[in-house]
């Protein structure tokens, strides 16, 4: 399955970019198993996600817990937690 991940904040600026079309592999169930995968794709993945637990997520726009299905998602954005002011 294809999705499109968008990163943003710190997550795009260690990461290099702000989006990117990626085959999900077989076993990538959840938003937790997809950041774990990520990890693994090179030293910028590696710097963005080497936190895990902060990553914040939205599938199809509606935030997502770690252990939520990807499930037919589309679209997938990854950020640091939000803060206001």
């Amino acid at each position: 399955m294809s999705v499109r991940i968008v990163y943003f904040a710190w997550v795009r600026e260690r990461i290099g970019k702000g989006s990117e079309e990626i085959e999900i592999p077989a076993g990538v169930t959840t938003v937790g198993d997809l950041i774990a995968h990520l990890s693994t794709l090179g030293e910028e993945y590696e710097a963005a996600f080497q936190v895990p637990g902060v990553i914040r997520a939205a599938l199809d726009e509606e935030h997502a817990d770690h252990d939520e299905p990807i499930g037919q998602a589309r679209e997938i954005a990854l950020f640091p937690p939000m803060t206001g002011g």
